[in-house]
């Protein structure tokens, strides 16, 4: 099939086909009389695997690694292997990303518990002292702005 119809069918555009062949993803087409490319019905299912597995979130070099030349050729453990180690990947970045999002929930939240009397500027020292991010000089600096119209 030409490459056209090969986008057509995996949703892929003709440029980034081009690419996987160029870097060995995908074999290498024949080439008509004309020039076309002419592309063995296999190339669909092994740009559909690659398309799926850059969405799981394995890179090209992952990918070259994995995937083998001839897709009746798959190595059953290496290929349980790889898959296994890229779930504790994931299992570990998503553990990160669930700190992540904790912190920045807390940093929201301080902020946004600024107090009436103090400025932005005072807020950001406030903040910063409870992270732990000032030296302990410059906590020493962190006092709400008092506002003239306030009673003391």
């Amino acid at each position: 099939m030409k490459i056209g119809e090969l986008s057509r069918r995996t949703g892929l555009a003709a440029s980034r086909i081009r690419f996987y062949e160029r870097i060995g993803l995908l074999g290498a087409a024949r080439r008509q009389a004309n020039g076309y490319r002419s592309y063995p019905e296999e190339s669909v299912l092994a740009l559909r695997l690659i398309a799926t597995a850059q969405r799981a979130g394995f890179s090209l070099q992952e990918l070259r690694q994995l995937l083998p030349e001839d897709l009746a050729q798959w190595q059953h453990d290496e290929l349980l292997v790889t898959l296994h180690r890229k779930l504790q990947s994931i299992d570990r970045m998503q553990a990160q990303l669930t700190r992540n999002r904790a912190e920045l929930s807390e940093l929201i939240a301080q902020i946004e518990a600024r107090p009436e009397d103090m400025d932005c500027a005072g807020n950001a020292r406030r903040v910063l002292s409870q992270m732990r991010l000032l030296r302990p000089d410059e906590e020493e600096q962190v006092q709400p702005a008092q506002s003239s119209s306030r009673a003391t």
